[in-house]
């Protein structure tokens, strides 16, 4: 016997059960986005690899360690797309989309692909949603954005939300601060974990993530971006915080928030359900107006999130399945199999939701499936006849006419009852 092949490790088969639960989120996402103004995207699975290192940045971790990059058989490198956002910068640039009324509000919910450990809700192939709004700077988009994100966890039933929110400034704040930090965390190398102090130049924000308690002892003494805000960045900031209360979102000021993302500018944002435990990110993101120039485009600003879909479904405690409603169950015994086939088909072509015995049982056995259905009639066939079972009342009555009368009593019996 050949040895049984499995799914790559740090992957998942969506099955039924949690495919429903990825409709869920996609019905509501949709419910909620496109009275919104968003509409939907979806760009291809894989992008120019050069798209990821100077969009997302060569410091990176998805850039260093997670991105699953190839040769395309042609000499061009590809990679998986490991995040969503930067695809849809360059679909902007690609497709004229500065033509359009800015800003351009765009949604989608697509699988995404890195190289990490796998966890609980955080695999290796994953699926998020998204929006991104690209095309204005005005605080009002940072605030509806988030707003927006907020409405779609507390629509899917996600517990213990928190919302962290603070602003990383411009590029030039963050290159003054940047250096600031650095002479900091040199000046207390001797404490600092192996991995922090070999990142001090190439990334030193991301000291902030540090699980390593000497590295956490020295960051709580280090420089706040914060505080290095000018006039300008803190207006901004102000304004978004200003319009968060006005819709009544509650968050959290937390200048230690650090993006895994080199492209994020001004107002960064992360939901986290203290229900799931230590790794309790569900959703975020934040504005990213350098990032167009970074692919090849004119200054652009942008702001957009990206949640899990496996994440949310967590956080909410599961979907539950929602069954399919089933109008009709056709049994049968084994001469009237056309006829039985023709009613389904029938029954199907006018909207009805339609099953019938496709695995050999008996009749009693048929008649179980259809309990187990939850069909709302039974049509059962015999070679002397057929009849028509209402589930709810438990009625019953025979019908004349061959295919053609039993689909006439579903039609005139479905709603009103036998």
């Amino acid at each position: 016997m050949s040895e049984k092949i499995q799914a790559p490790r740090g992957t998942q088969d969506v099955l039924a059960e949690m495919a429903a639960g990825f409709h869920v989120v996609e019905d509501a996402a949709r419910r909620l986005l496109e009275p919104a103004g968003y509409r939907r995207i979806e760009t291809p699975t894989f992008e120019d690899t050069a798209l990821f290192a100077r969009g997302v940045g060569e410091s990176t971790d998805v850039v260093q360690k997670e991105m699953y990059s190839f040769d395309d058989g042609g000499g061009r490198s590809i990679t998986l797309r490991p995040e969503g956002t930067a695809p849809v910068c360059r679909a902007y640039l690609e497709h004229g989309m500065h033509k359009l009324p800015q800003p351009v509000k765009l949604w989608y919910l697509s699988s995404f692909f890195r190289y990490e450990k796998p966890q609980a809700g955080r695999y290796r192939q994953f699926w998020q949603v998204g929006v991104e709004a690209i095309g204005s700077d005005d605080p009002a988009v940072d605030a509806e954005v988030i707003v927006l994100l907020d409405r779609l966890l507390g629509d899917m039933g996600a517990r213990e939300l928190r919302l962290r929110i603070s602003s990383l400034g411009t590029p030039e704040t963050r290159a003054a601060y940047r250096e600031e930090l650095q002479a900091h965390l040199r000046a207390n190398a001797d404490r600092l974990s192996d991995e922090v102090r070999s990142r001090i130049d190439l990334n030193p924000l991301r000291a902030f993530d540090s699980d390593h308690e000497g590295t956490q002892e020295v960051m709580r003494s280090a420089p706040l971006l914060v505080d290095r805000l000018t006039a300008e960045d803190r207006a901004h900031f102000d304004a978004v915080l200003a319009l968060l209360d006005a819709a009544d979102v509650s968050y959290e000021l937390d200048p230690t928030l650090v993006r895994g993302l080199d492209y994020y500018t001004r107002t960064v944002f992360e939901f986290a359900s203290d229900a799931l435990g230590a790794q309790s990110g569900v959703g975020g993101g934040g504005r990213y107006d350098g990032l167009m120039e970074l692919i090849g485009g004119p200054p652009t600003p942008g702001v957009g999130w990206a949640a899990g879909v496996e994440r949310i479904l967590l956080a909410s405690g599961g979907v539950p399945d929602p069954e399919a409603p089933v109008d009709l169950f056709v049994a049968y015994e084994e001469p009237r199999r056309a006829d039985a086939f023709t009613i389904v088909t029938r029954s199907r072509n006018a909207g009805r939701a339609a099953q019938m015995e496709l695995a050999g049982r008996s009749l009693k056995g048929q008649l179980k499936q259809a309990t187990r259905t939850g069909a709302r009639f039974v049509a059962v066939l015999r070679e002397d006849g057929s009849v028509l079972q209402d589930t709810e009342t438990g009625g019953e009555v025979a019908v004349e006419g061959g295919a053609d009368g039993v689909v006439a009593a579903v039609n005139r019996n479905l709603g009103a009852g036998l």
